[in-house]
């Protein structure tokens, strides 16, 4: 086992860590079919069936591709790293765009589906809903902030709750002739006001896509595996989409089976497990493992984002702060940054699911879209043996989450969508600026060239190597021996601030004579800052090299550092702002 392979996921982890989004889309993805044929009567249910098989079919279209993309793209990314390579720049930048969409989005949907699915159960907390998605949204985040191998581990009981009550759900309904308990408010006569027709039935199956949210997880995480990392993944992909394809199929012929129609103050997932269950035990340890493993679905995101965030850093996309992560290994600034922005989502919407969801799948299906047809592209490029099939089968894929995406698009434009149109450009436009910056930078500080020599002319000065003093003390002792050490002279300084302190400081000075004469500076402002930056930069105006000393003191305990003066890292900050000066650091470590 390799450095730091004990931290990444096993193929189970990864099911658990990274696929809860996907699987639990089986809560709300066979509603949203049939809230859309209900509009042509009770009877237009029948058409669940068909159209979750169409889904299904898409679904084996899109895990085949991405077992596909694992393998091309073994360092994640997605949609994002196929675009790149093989559509441009352009289609890059929307790729990404519409993934950092979808991951933020995932979270803020699954913690408040949630808690509104917490509030079903329990009425006391229907108004804590953005009490208690912060709360989730705080305990993932110092989870995953720990490590994702160990957030699978907290993930792995809850994913196999849940999977075992849908599946039993299943089994148990499709063998009772008629349901066991039928649960909600009964509302009256469905009057049909559309027909079943072809647009009927493909804005069914575009709301029914949203069970295929999440579905391009696991290939965007594939560095977070064990080694060998991409057949760990690819299996996890195929496991995945084993589990979804039978949740969806099996609650669909539930519906077919209990003529499920929608009914009020009930989820129709609820439905189908009183039908199955009856109101016993079964199906309240049923509805409370939904309950979870929605909240728990935001892991997805916390395994995703964070690496596609470190791969725009490493392209100059983003900050370059994103591609730093810790021996865990955790990528903790994109981990914190989800946490940000899906918190500030939440609040804007105050955790109400409804007002979310018109913008939720459209990304997702961006994202589709872009990766079939850079697939396409590939295929064609490389013209190896078989290439043909794969990129028949890419092309079908990408026709069909295009035409979804457009569908859903102007279906919900007036309901919320119409923000994708505002918030992609944006996102683009932010990775496209910070890119140009990162260039601008590269070619000031020529990078991508050998700089010339430095050379010295034999008049120069020497190095100016000034130490500020505040105290004759062992501190300061150290701070002059290691000035002593660089080839410059050395200067001690010390700011007038009070004139007793600085006549008891010159005195001991004196005393102790170090060899190295003290200079002290007026200050009529009392500010050892200002001073020391107006001394320093008037050495350095004359072209002379100048480098500052500062001596810290480092307390063994992070809680005693609190204790000490924070005016070294304020001083140094100052100092590398306002001057041309060399900063150096000395610390003085105490127990």
């Amino acid at each position: 086992m390799q450095r730091g392979d004990r931290y990444r996921l096993t193929a189970i982890g990864g099911l658990a860590a990274l696929s809860l989004d996907a699987l639990t889309s089986v809560a709300y993805g066979p509603e949203a079919i049939v809230l859309v044929l209900v509009a042509a009567g009770a009877a237009a249910v029948s058409w669940t069936l068909p159209v979750t098989l169409a889904i299904s079919a898409l679904l084996l279209v899109l895990v085949l591709s991405y077992r596909q993309v694992i393998a091309v793209h073994p360092d994640g990314g997605g949609s994002y790293a196929v675009a790149k390579k093989d559509l441009g720049r352009g289609a890059s930048l929307l790729a990404a765009a519409s993934l950092v969409v979808d991951y933020v989005l995932t979270v803020a949907v699954s913690l408040a589906a949630g808690a509104a699915s917490l509030a079903s159960a329990f009425p006391v907390l229907a108004d804590h809903l953005l009490l208690m998605t912060l709360t989730g949204l705080a305990v993932l985040t110092v989870i995953n902030l720990i490590g994702v191998a160990e957030s699978a581990k907290v993930l792995m009981g809850p994913a196999l709750l849940f999977i075992v009550s849908i599946l039993a759900m299943i089994v148990i309904g499709l063998f009772r002739p008629a349901p066991v308990a039928v649960i909600g408010t009964d509302l009256g006569p469905i009057v049909p006001v559309d027909t079943v027709g072809i647009l009927l039935l493909l804005k069914a199956f575009s709301a029914g896509c949203s069970s295929l949210t999440g579905v391009e997880a696991i290939a965007n995480a594939v560095p977070s595996f064990r080694t060998p990392a991409v057949r760990r993944a690819q299996h996890t992909e195929v496991a995945l989409g084993v589990l979804l394809c039978t949740m969806l199929l099996g609650s669909a012929l539930l519906i077919d089976r209990f003529h499920a129609v929608p009914r009020g103050g009930v989820t129709l997932l609820a439905q189908l497990s009183a039908g199955a269950f009856g109101t016993g035990w079964p199906f309240y340890v049923t509805s409370l493992a939904v309950t979870l493993a929605l909240c728990l679905a935001a892991n997805t995101s916390f395994g995703g984002l964070p690496v596609l965030l470190s791969l725009l850093a490493k392209d100059h996309r983003v900050a370059h702060l994103f591609a730093l992560r810790s021996e865990r290994p955790v990528f903790r600034y994109g981990v914190a940054a989800l946490a940000i922005l899906a918190a500030t989502v939440l609040l804007i919407v105050r955790a109400e699911t409804q007002r979310l969801l018109p913008v939720f799948a459209v990304g997702v299906f961006i994202g589709f879209t872009i990766s079939q047809t850079g697939l396409v592209r590939h295929w064609r490029t490389q013209r190896g043996p078989g290439w043909i099939p794969r990129a028949m089968l890419n092309g079908f894929g990408a026709l069909l989450t295009a035409v979804a995406a457009v569908v859903l698009l102007i279906e919900k434009f007036r309901e919320g969508a119409w923000l994708l149109l505002i918030i992609v450009p944006a996102l683009i436009t932010l990775f496209a600026r910070t890119e140009d910056y990162y260039r601008s930078v590269a070619d000031q500080l020529s990078l991508d060239r050998i700089p010339a020599l430095p050379s010295q002319s034999p008049d120069q000065e020497p190095m100016l190597i000034v130490v500020p003093v505040v105290a004759v003390s062992a501190v300061t002792a150290r701070a002059l021996r290691t000035a002593q050490a660089f080839d410059g002279e050395v200067v001690a300084v010390a700011a007038e601030i009070d004139a007793a302190a600085t006549r008891r400081l010159s005195k001991q000075w004196k005393q102790w004579d170090p060899g190295i004469p003290l200079t002290v500076l007026p200050s009529p402002h009392r500010s050892l800052i200002s001073t020391l930056v107006g001394y320093v930069r008037t050495r350095t105006r004359t072209g002379r090299q100048v480098t500052v000393l500062l001596a810290q003191v480092e307390a063994a305990r992070w809680y005693h550092r609190f204790l000490h003066n924070p005016r070294g890292p304020v001083l140094a900050a100052t100092l590398r702002a306002r001057t041309d000066a060399v900063i150096a650091s000395l610390a003085i470590r105490i127990d």
